[in-house]
């Protein structure tokens, strides 16, 4: 694992494992930095299986990313789980409405994302095809396409939003939405019938929390 570090906010004091293709640890970048904190990146090489190294797993048994160590030194794993935290020690700029009903609509396609889409074409799985299961590589793409289509067509109904998953600003949906649409377009998933999504995406890659937080700016050198 190596680190690059930026300077920390007083009140942060924030520390993130993560790897810049991770979408998991993508959305995790993009919220801190709608919320204006600063944070000292650690990399965890999962093509090299760092995730799997003995001081990671001492860090986080389940060898995944992100993982942040809070100002406190307290380990949260979990994306979702990193997302609320960061929304309830954090509140402004607020990325869920006010409203519970709002609330609950905006977190339904949260999980839209990190429950029924990513989860199923995470590194892991897509090796434990080709690799335990022997799937050619033509099947294992035909299944990753398979489930980001089946996701999108739900998320394409889902959304409100004109530039934005819900509502006039972002919301902790878009902080999801763009790395998943990266993904997809990285394995060349037809997007066509997804127009409301690409319209959000392309919004959103203009934004200098989410432009600064994708994988090409987050790369290490």
């Amino acid at each position: 694992m190596s680190g690059t570090s930026s300077s920390r906010e007083e009140m942060g004091g924030l520390q993130l494992y993560d790897y810049f293709r991770s979408s998991a640890a993508y959305r995790v970048r993009i919220a801190l930095n709608l919320k204006g904190l600063d944070y000292e990146r650690v990399a965890v090489n999962l093509v090299d299986g760092d995730q799997r190294s003995d001081d990671y797993l001492a860090l986080n048994p389940q060898g995944l990313v992100p993982a942040l160590i809070t100002g406190d030194g307290e380990l949260l794993t979990q994306s979702v789980a990193i997302l609320e935290w960061l929304e309830e020690t954090w509140p402004e700029p607020a990325l869920l409405p006010t409203e519970p009903l709002a609330r609950a609509r905006v977190r339904a396609m949260v999980q839209t994302i990190s429950s029924d889409i990513h989860p199923l074409n995470n590194l892991r799985v897509l090796n434990y095809l080709t690799g335990s299961l022997a799937v050619s590589d033509e099947a294992r793409l035909a299944w990753y396409h398979h489930w980001i289509d089946l996701g999108f067509s739900a998320l394409e109904q889902l959304v409100t939003g004109s530039d934005y998953c819900f509502g006039t600003s972002p919301t902790l949906a878009d902080a999801c939405l763009l790395p998943q649409m990266y993904n997809a377009r990285r394995f060349k998933q037809d997007l066509t019938a997804f127009p409301r999504l690409q319209r959000i995406a392309l919004n959103l890659e203009q934004l200098p929390a989410f432009a600064s937080a994708g994988p090409e700016a987050t790369k290490p050198q």
